[in-house]
């Protein structure tokens, strides 16, 4: 063997080694937001017009993510809405912290679908993608369940409790939603 080609090896596989550092570096560090199993719903809207959507999400990446825009073919005119004091307020993106959560919950931060192509039944899914500021879009299929109806995450630890509604659904209580209504 000559003396270029015994250089040559040991250095084409040092090469490669430390490539591959870098790539698997580059992976885990950036955001990586997925949807918590089982936390997403819709409740059956009250109208044709409007509905809500509620979700968490989880960020196990070391940099923070935004949820920036949420498509359907239930509504080409989705929002997010920030609740803060019992006002809530349209904003354009909402943080998904880094090894973090954001809950998207009744009385809470949430997703408006406005002007329905059709109203949505209990039993129903709703397919939704998620989008964001640097990660990869996100397609969840959204079940559709009882305007009653609380996750067991929500307040004493049951499902559907049979209690009214603190829905979106109409949305008459809340402000800032007039280009919705």
């Amino acid at each position: 063997m000559t003396r270029a080609k015994r250089l040559r090896t040991p250095t084409a596989a040092a090469l490669a080694l430390a490539g591959s550092f870098v790539l698997s570096a580059c992976g885990s560090s950036g955001p990586a937001p997925s949807a918590v199993e089982g936390s997403a719903y819709m409740p059956v809207p009250v109208t044709g017009k409007l509905a809500a959507g509620y979700l968490t999400l989880t960020n196990d990446g070391d940099e923070a993510d935004a949820l920036t825009s949420v498509t359907s073919d239930l509504s080409d005119d989705i929002t997010l809405h920030r609740t803060v004091d019992n006002t809530m307020k349209r904003v354009e993106s909402l943080t998904v912290p880094a090894d973090g959560r954001l809950e998207l919950s009744r009385g809470g931060n949430h997703l408006m679908f406005a002007d329905l192509e059709r109203k949505p039944s209990e039993g129903d899914t709703v397919t939704v993608t998620l989008h964001f500021e640097t990660s990869d879009p996100l397609t969840l299929d959204v079940p559709v369940k009882a305007a009653t109806y609380r996750p067991a995450s929500e307040e004493s630890g049951s499902g559907d409790t049979g209690a009214a509604p603190e829905d979106h659904g109409d949305h008459e209580d809340h402000g800032d939603h007039g280009d919705h209504q």
